[in-house]
């Protein structure tokens, strides 16, 4: 009997997975990751990971904050938003420990990208308007999701160092598993714990440069460019580790997958330019399926 190709998928996906449980588990040095000035070295220890109460409380004041038309209907906003249960998924504030990891200190470019379409035909980021419907999540229209479409393997101009989006999780395992023949290195998605600690070190802060929201410290809803921007552009995004872009600009695929019934789901971590102060905490995560195409999603590489 023939197995069905959703089956082989999963069990392809499940099985790289596992793979990239094992590799974790393996200790990689400062001075071999740090021979590549692209990746920083994150130490072995402890952190503390996800969010409790008090946390997630501020999140729905400070997304209320930047959404209601008046301070008087903030409380308001905040106990709407609650009901929505934005912040719910976040896992509980809990310390956590993880080995030793190499993570990419820039989200992968549109630059970047192209040589991975030039040497090896792969498609470029984009989605048919038809797709863009079927997926049916986010409230963009597909007027604004053309301003991000290639003409074959040309990226949109002026956007050479802007992240790549339009791609899906796969496209980011291709191009992780290109990157690595090319440099003679194994490269793969981040875990959702190697993300989050990157993003906020070992203290539990909220956001990379402490516990309060700052209005100037990344690319958010209220920043007025309403698009991507180059990457390093906001010093205070950058983590205590140097990696940078760790809340606003574009949401970040990881290597952490879910199911919901039929469907394949990976973990989305960090914030996108289009988002209220409450998603740009290092703890809020959603899922998406794994085929998914969008203008706020984008990927950044370990190196093991």
């Amino acid at each position: 009997m023939a197995i069905a190709p959703t089956i082989i998928t999963i069990i392809i996906l499940v099985i790289a997975s596992l793979n990239i449980q094992l590799a974790s588990s393996q200790s990689i040095t400062r001075d071999r990751c740090e021979l590549d000035p692209n990746f920083v070295f994150i130490p072995a220890g402890d952190f503390i990971a996800g969010s409790d109460r008090t946390e997630r409380e501020y999140g729905y004041y400070l997304s209320a904050q930047s959404l209601a038309s008046t301070a008087e209907r903030i409380p308001q906003v905040a106990q709407q938003l609650q009901l929505q249960a934005w912040f719910e998924r976040e896992s509980p504030r809990q310390r956590q420990s993880l080995p030793a990891f190499c993570i990419r200190r820039n989200l992968i470019t549109n630059a970047d990208y192209q040589a991975f379409i030039l040497a090896t035909g792969h498609r470029s980021p984009g989605i048919s308007e038809a797709e863009y419907q079927e997926q049916g999540f986010l409230v963009h229209s597909y007027d604004e999701v053309q301003n991000y479409l290639w003409v074959g393997s040309d990226y949109p101009s002026g956007t050479d160092q802007h992240p790549v989006v339009l791609i899906s999780y796969r496209d980011a395992i291709a191009y992780a598993q290109w990157k690595g023949q090319q440099d003679q290195k194994t490269y793969r998605l981040p875990t959702v714990e190697e993300w989050e600690k990157a993003a906020r070190g070992t203290d539990g802060r909220y956001f990379p440069w402490g516990n309060q929201w700052q209005d100037e410290a990344t690319n958010w809803a209220g920043s007025g460019i309403n698009g991507t921007s180059a990457i390093a552009t906001f010093l205070l995004s950058r983590s205590l580790y140097d990696v940078e872009d760790m809340a606003g600009n574009v949401f970040e695929y990881t290597s952490t997958l879910q199911r919901s019934g039929i469907q394949t789901l990976a973990v989305m971590k960090g914030c996108s330019w289009d988002d209220s102060p409450g998603f740009c905490r290092a703890a809020y995560q959603h899922t998406r399926p794994i085929n998914s195409r969008h203008i706020l999603f984008g990927f950044r590489l370990i190196q093991e």
